[in-house]
């Protein structure tokens, strides 16, 4: 649990900051939003469009992984969708609550802690999860949210709508670009190369002092109680379904080796990302859902993943 705790605790110091700046007004109301549409419009577009323009696809390419951390990911994605839809959830609130069940933190948490477990060979797999996760992933609840917003304004949505919509936004137009450059085998100027890593680097830490900023802006207490009912199931479907339906996926359905098979498992029961809330912020939909569940996901993860590694530990 130590190991665990020392990988999660920047994810909490920096959550911590962004509250304790908000509560004693040296960040002031806006700055949830503002934070938020820094990392949305110019943050989080540079880390994907570097991510995806230095891809080399042949190490990606991965199928077993790739099929079992995919397919269960989406599974879970569409059931939670469809789970909310049904009990009468607009489409964008709906998309936003699935991403939050199955958006696994990758980057800020995956990375190190495979690179702790597996060495050095993992990171093609944490790669791999999140180029899905943050591109694939996103890009699907992004489509989605905007479809809703559609319907909701007009009453039907309609293709040109959606489609410009979509085209509009850095989060769907700018990663499409760094497919394009991956694919032409441009190289990107040294200068511009720096630029985005600078930008790129800044969108976990913002998007994370974001949400402790607006975890801090008072709400009525029957409010907060009864905002922990459905974080609370998202949370556990995050850390408990996800990383059985991708076990069962990966040695089960699709016989994937070993140590990729414990990698694909231990991506899934990553704690919620910082993805859904920045969507949830950044569309003006209530966040107080999405960030509940990233903070109880990323506080219970502290068990489950210890579980997870103390079981290996003992199997092996």
């Amino acid at each position: 649990m130590l190991a665990t705790l020392t990988i999660l605790l920047p994810i909490f110091g920096l959550m911590l900051a962004g509250f304790l700046a908000r509560r004693h007004g040296a960040l002031g109301p806006a700055a949830a939003s503002e934070l938020n549409r820094f990392v949305v419009w110019l943050a989080l577009p540079a880390l994907l469009f570097d991510i995806l323009a230095h891809a080399s696809w042949a190490t990606l390419y991965q199928p077993g992984f790739i099929e079992s951390f995919g397919v269960a990911t989406g599974l879970v994605f569409a059931f939670v969708m469809a789970c909310r839809l049904l009990a009468g959830r607009p489409l964008a609130d709906a998309s936003i609550d699935a991403i939050s069940a199955s958006y696994s933190n990758t980057g800020y948490v995956g990375f190190p802690l495979l690179l702790l477990v597996f060495g050095r060979d993992s990171r093609t797999a944490a790669t791999i999860a999140t180029i899905f996760v943050v591109c694939v992933l996103f890009g699907v609840a992004v489509m989605l949210i905007e479809t809703g917003l559609q319907e909701e304004k007009r009453g039907a949505a309609t293709l040109l709508k959606v489609a410009l919509a979509i085209v509009r936004n850095p989060l769907i137009c700018v990663p499409a670009a760094g497919v394009v450059f991956a694919a032409a085998h441009w190289e990107l100027n040294a200068g511009i190369e720096t630029l985005l890593k600078l930008l790129g680097a800044a969108a976990s830490p913002c998007a994370l002092v974001c949400m402790g900023a607006f975890l801090a802006e008072k709400r009525p207490a029957g409010a907060a109680r009864a905002d922990l009912r459905a974080p609370l199931l998202l949370a556990g479907t995050k850390l408990v379904v996800l990383p059985l339906l991708t076990w069962w996926l990966a040695v089960d359905v699709f016989g994937v080796p070993d140590a990729w098979a414990n990698m694909a498992v231990l991506l899934a029961a990553l704690p919620t990302g910082t993805g859904p809330f920045m969507l949830a912020e950044f569309y003006r939909r209530e966040a107080g859902v999405t960030s509940r569940t990233i903070l109880l996901s990323t506080l219970a993860s502290l068990v489950t993943l210890s579980v997870l590694l103390m079981h290996w530990k003992t199997v092996a």
